[in-house]
């Protein structure tokens, strides 16, 4: 999987990026549109912000007001030094010169990359079997008992060292989003929503014998079905789908 760089700018900016190689996945944004629903779905390693736009401010203050996106570096590049002063005001984890960047060198240096050795222990777990709790608290999360999945879930995330303990952070706050939508909060369930997607970006697309695409897609699709509307009677409570286990791991 290519590693997604969110460019904000011009299209001469955004092509002073074109010589990254095929590691990396380049995204323009030329107007504000879906910038945010972006951001929280496919949780780029870095964005890039063309200091020449007259609402540099707002592209560079906006992803640091929700927490789904607040950890995804925003850096500035600018020529104006003033610009570049202002920018940590505004948010931007760095401000750097726009004349003669080095795009592969700010990527290394300021890019959200994935550890190599945390990868391969991911990987190594996500071979494992599914713990006990994490049976019992999916049990309940496909029984619809999103209440009491979450303290098991809870237990199992807290006393795990390793980065599996982001499957079970994942699926617990799934869980406490469809929670919320049984209530009637759907700001709430949307904020779990963001946040649940961030660690679900992270994972293969199976751990532990959990389908996490599936689980993945459908967090996305209820997100979507969302909207921006905190009026829940026309929500479709069909997207709320189990967990889903492959064959052999569903007991």
């Amino acid at each position: 999987m290519s590693l997604l760089i969110v460019l904000v700018g011009s299209q001469a900016f955004f092509d002073r990026f074109a010589t990254l190689d095929a590691t990396y996945s380049l995204h323009h944004i030329a107007q504000e549109g879906t910038y945010m629903q972006t951001l929280m779905e496919q949780q780029p390693i870095l964005v890039l912000i063309d200091g020449t736009r007259d609402d540099w401010a707002r592209w560079t203050s906006t992803p640091k007001s929700s927490p789904a996106t607040r950890r995804i570096p925003i850096i500035l590049l600018s020529d104006d030094a003033t610009q570049r002063e202002q920018a940590a005001k505004q948010g931007a984890d760095a401000a750097l010169p726009l004349t003669g960047i080095d795009p592969l060198a700010i990527v290394q240096n300021y890019g959200r990359l994935p550890d190599p050795a945390v990868q391969e222990q991911l990987a190594s777990a996500c071979q494992q079997p599914l713990p006990a709790l994490a049976q019992q608290g999916i049990t309940r999360f496909n029984a619809g008992e999103y209440y009491k999945q979450h303290d098991l879930l809870e237990e199992l995330w807290m006393k795990t060292p390793g980065p599996e303990r982001d499957l079970y952070q994942a699926i617990l706050q799934v869980g406490v989003a469809y929670y919320q939508i049984e209530r009637g909060n759907a700001r709430g369930a949307r904020k779990m929503l963001q946040r649940a997607l961030q660690w679900l970006r992270k994972l293969p697309d199976v751990c532990q014998g959990v389908d996490v695409a599936d689980l993945r897609q459908n967090a996305q699709n209820v997100l979507a079905g969302l909207g921006e509307s905190d009026d829940l009677i026309s929500f479709d409570r069909s997207l709320l789908h189990p967990v889903k286990l492959l064959p052999g791991m569903d007991r």
